[in-house]
């Protein structure tokens, strides 16, 4: 087998050794929103996607509830929304009597 220094000497050329670049992209995106119960609970999917060169390798979720006492202002524009349409005053009473009532 000839080395690359005899390949250089014999054939007049240099090997190039091409670097391939892989491009690894992750994106987050609420994929599921879901209103659940009498209190109409907001449930909100996260989804994390891990890309290799355009192809999804990996991917995971993450979940977590606004509920009618909960803030939401650091929630995404579509809770807000929902939010808006969904904790109405009644929804909102209806929710602190339930708890109220939890505790005795």
């Amino acid at each position: 087998m000839l080395q690359v220094a005899q390949l250089e000497l014999w054939v007049g050329i240099k090997p190039v050794l091409k670097e391939r670049k892989m491009a690894i992209t992750k994106e987050t995106v609420q994929d599921k929103l879901e209103i659940v119960g009498d209190f109409k609970h907001i449930q909100i999917r996260t989804a994390t996607i891990i890309k290799e060169d355009g192809k999804e390798i990996s991917r995971s979720f993450h979940r977590h509830v606004v509920a009618p006492d909960s803030d939401s202002t650091n929630e995404s524009a579509d809770v807000k929304a929902m939010v808006t349409q969904f904790h109405t005053d009644a929804v909102k009473k209806a929710y602190a009597d339930h708890l109220a009532k939890q505790e005795l």
